[in-house]
């Protein structure tokens, strides 16, 4: 019962603690003879661990990751794939008055009252640490989608509180996105951004933001009807992130400002291929791809954990103050990109895998 597992034919299970001994990933339903060593994930982890700059957490992770089972040779079996993840740099002393209170906005609460126990330091299992399992495992799908379709996944730091990218994204530079420790575009809007989270953090305050993805190369026919509609798991994806609060596909809510006739994605023919004249669906009509660049946009809050003195109650409901202590990102989207592009390399691979079964009868 517990949702600790995500996708259907390739299909993830998460688990460990932010303190623990280690986290990880178990990916099922990988095609056999995939070329896949540590060193094509790692890369995909590097952009996620702690400690990357002024502007993300202290926590000192390295983030190295195993690969246990599921390959010989440094090839995919078709087995089930185990990913480890050690833990190197917990200090749970820095969580120790927090078993006795609720900290503001965080799952002390709810896990408290769901399960009767909870693991105080790190916040355990409700901690954004265990992303870095997501990262590994789409470090995975993204292999399998850039050597079938060339797909190419372009997370970026759309704003940052208040200061927003105006680029379009069929506009964005990529290289310049790891240019800059806060993964924007725009060089000069990203100082705006790094200054504007390093004063949040001097004042003991915290900020929040948009992360914006661009997926090139997607094929028409990826989704199913009804439930499964591929907006329907994207969506269900980034909302499973820690700290995000909202998500929208093409227009999304702005869309809801113009009339049908400007806002309908009139279909052409360019050279032989049908394509749209624009993209105000983000890529998907019906819940199915129609082969657009897919376009997305996630709202993560500012981080829960301040430095600044709360107001909140302990566990027997008496009202009390309280004020943050270890190390936490004064701003999580720099580091929610590539969580971002890896959640979404999962649903997609798990689309094109069941894509594939459909097609594939045809062929028999």
């Amino acid at each position: 019962m517990a949702g600790d597992s995500f996708g259907k034919l390739f299909k993830v299970t998460n688990w460990g603690e932010s303190h623990g001994k280690a986290i990880g990933a178990v990916v099922e339903g990988c095609p056999a003879g995939l070329e896949l060593s540590e060193q094509d994930i790692q890369p995909f982890l590097d952009r996620r661990r702690p400690g990357q700059s002024s502007i993300t957490t202290r926590r000192d992770e390295k983030d190295q990751v195993k690969i246990l089972s599921g390959t010989v040779d440094g090839i995919t079996t078709g087995t089930p794939i185990s990913l480890v993840i050690e833990n190197q740099d917990q200090k749970s002393k820095d969580y120790s008055e927090m078993a006795k209170i609720f900290r503001p906005s965080h799952a002390d609460f709810t896990y408290q009252k769901k399960y009767g126990i909870r693991d105080v330091a790190g916040g355990g299992r409700s901690s954004a640490r265990i992303t870095a399992g997501h990262v590994a495992a789409g470090a995975i799908a993204q292999k399998i989608l850039q050597k079938s379709l060339g797909t190419e996944m372009v997370g970026y730091v759309k704003s940052v509180n208040d200061l927003v990218l105006a680029i379009d994204s069929a506009d964005i530079d990529a290289s310049l996105i790891e240019q800059t420790p806060v993964r924007c575009p725009d060089l000069v809007l990203a100082e705006k951004m790094i200054k504007r989270i390093e004063m949040a953090r001097k004042n003991g305050d915290s900020l929040g933001g948009v992360v914006e993805c661009r997926i090139n190369s997607v094929p028409v026919g990826l989704g199913e009807p009804v439930f499964d509609k591929l907006e329907a798991d994207l969506a269900k994806a980034m909302l499973s992130i820690n700290a995000s609060k909202g998500f929208e596909i093409g227009s999304g809510f702005a869309g809801t400002l113009e009339t049908g006739s400007s806002h309908n994605d009139v279909f052409i023919n360019e050279h032989g291929k049908v394509k749209t004249k624009t993209n105000n669906s983000g890529g998907v009509l019906g819940g199915i791809s129609n082969g657009m660049p897919i376009v997305f946009r996630v709202a993560f809050k500012p981080t829960p954990t301040l430095i600044k003195t709360q107001q909140t109650v302990t566990i027997e409901g008496q009202e009390t103050e309280f004020h943050g202590r270890g190390r936490h990102d004064p701003c999580v989207l720099p580091r929610a990109v590539p969580i971002v592009e890896a959640m979404a390399a999962l649903v997609l691979c798990d689309h094109f895998l069941r894509f594939r079964v459909y097609k594939g009868l045809f062929d028999l």
